[in-house]
Parts: C-alpha cells; structure tokens; sequence
C-alpha cells in the first residue's frame, strides 16, 4: 500500500477571492495613477489662468526676496507670473504622457510604461529639488516630496505586478 502525500492547493473559491484581491488591488492602483495625471491636467490648466491670483501673493515675494535685495521692481513679478502661465502649459503636455503611459501599463499588463515613468520622476525630482534648494523655495521641496510619495510606491508596485 503507497501513501501519497496531499498536494496542498487551495479551494476554488479561496483561489477566485486571492485572483479578484490581486485585480482589486491592481485596479485601485491603477486608478491612483489615473487621478494623478488627471490632476497634473488639472493644475496645469489652472496655473496660466491663476499665476497672478492674490492666493500666489506671498509665494511671489518669497521668490522674489531670494532674487532682489530690495522691493522687486513690477517686472520681476510679470516675469514670475509668466514662468508659471509657461509652466502651466508643460504640465498640460506632462499629464497628458503621464495618462497615455497609465493606459498602456493598465492594458497591456507590461513592466515598461511603469518604468519609463518612474525613470521620468528620477530625473525631474533630483534637479527640481537641487535647483529650488538653491533658490530657497522650500515650497517647491514639499511639493516635489509629495509628488514622489504619491507616485513612485504605487509605479514600483505596479512594476514589480506586471513582471510576473
């Protein structure tokens, strides 16, 4: 008489729960980087329309007490609200690479649209931030920081996912 040893497999409904856990999982992620370009999209179609708000008051004389040791004269600011108008539009056309790269990671299952992206956030961070460091614009650190821990553990998850 052979004793054989049990294969230890999961039941059928244990095995369809952990397979739509995984795809709930993946879906919600995915949806998060949808919402994060999405966003991008958003504000960069704000910015040119906001960059000489009263709200940017404060932000602007911060930016402008690094670059002139006195009253920044009128076309420091103009200057200032045309780089972020600028700044605005190169958003828009980031969102749009962003959502284009989302879709093609979510359709296609593959490790590439993940990577490209985060390869994009490791170059853009490392420069902002050094370049806001040196101009004292801490506010642009905490966005920088911000938008790295919103987008770079859920692409590395995704990754990692779709490698399998």
């Amino acid at each position: 008489m052979k004793l054989t040893t049990p294969v230890l497999a999961p039941c059928p409904q244990c095995t369809a729960l952990m397979q739509s856990a995984h795809f709930t999982a993946r879906q919600w992620v995915v949806g998060w980087m949808y919402s994060i370009a999405a966003v991008h999209l958003i504000v960069g179609i704000a910015l040119p329309c906001l960059a000489d708000a009263a709200v940017f008051d404060a932000y602007h004389r911060g930016i402008e007490q690094h670059f002139w040791a006195g009253a920044a004269p009128a076309q420091a600011r103009h200057q200032q609200v045309w780089w972020i108008a600028l700044f605005g539009a190169t958003l828009q056309s980031t969102a749009l690479w962003m959502l284009a790269l989302v879709h093609w990671g979510h359709r296609l299952h593959q490790r590439a649209p993940w990577g490209w992206l985060m390869a994009g956030l490791l170059i853009w961070a490392p420069q902002d931030m050094l370049i806001s460091m040196q101009a004292h614009a801490w506010p642009h650190l905490v966005v920088d920081a911000v938008a790295l821990i919103c987008m770079l553990p859920p692409l590395l998850w995704l990754w990692k996912k779709d490698g399998r």
